[in-house]
């Protein structure tokens, strides 16, 4: 069995989710939102930090997914959510794991069967995916996708060396 902690970067909110994955079959873990807290960017990033590196350290997952980044018409906005990226990055491969990147087409297209899907869309397959699974908001719904992407996609770096290493 491998874990995989999937995380949807966000400066405001940073959704996570953990599945189970063992062969075809995906188990909920645990799904939740990092909220971002302090008066400038520094602090802000920095309470992002501090919390999902407590999800990493509570819930020991193999591998990490990370969605990229979309650039949009704000440059500051595309920016400051490229540092909360980092950040998403950052604590998974602090700890030892492989960081898979997926497209957010990639993971909607993997999860919905289209590239564009609405968040409605996502929530209510995920769910299908999940029985059972109590999602925390749209963030963790997300979080959960890019798990299930990086979960389908066993040729994504990190996922081989982690069912390696769990023998699997």
């Amino acid at each position: 069995m491998t874990r995989v902690i999937g995380i949807d970067p966000g400066l405001r909110n940073l959704g996570w989710g953990i599945i189970d994955v063992a062969g075809s079959r995906l188990t909920h873990v645990a799904n939740g939102v990092c909220r971002s807290s302090g008066a400038d960017l520094a602090q802000r990033l920095l309470s992002l930090h501090e919390q999902l590196t407590r999800v990493v350290s509570e819930w020991s997952p193999d591998t990490a997914a990370v969605e990229q980044t979309f650039v949009n018409k704000d440059g500051a906005g595309t920016l400051k959510l490229g540092q909360a990226r980092g950040i998403a990055m950052l604590v998974p491969a602090k700890a030892g794991l492989t960081v898979g990147e997926y497209s957010p087409n990639s993971v909607k297209k993997t999860v919905v069967g289209v590239g564009h899907a609405e968040k409605a869309q996502i929530l209510h397959m995920v769910q299908l995916q999940l029985p059972g699974a109590v999602i925390a908001g749209p963030d963790a719904a997300d979080a959960l996708a890019i798990a299930i992407c990086h979960a389908h996609h066993a040729q994504a770096p990190g996922l081989e060396a982690a069912l390696a290493r769990t023998g699997a």
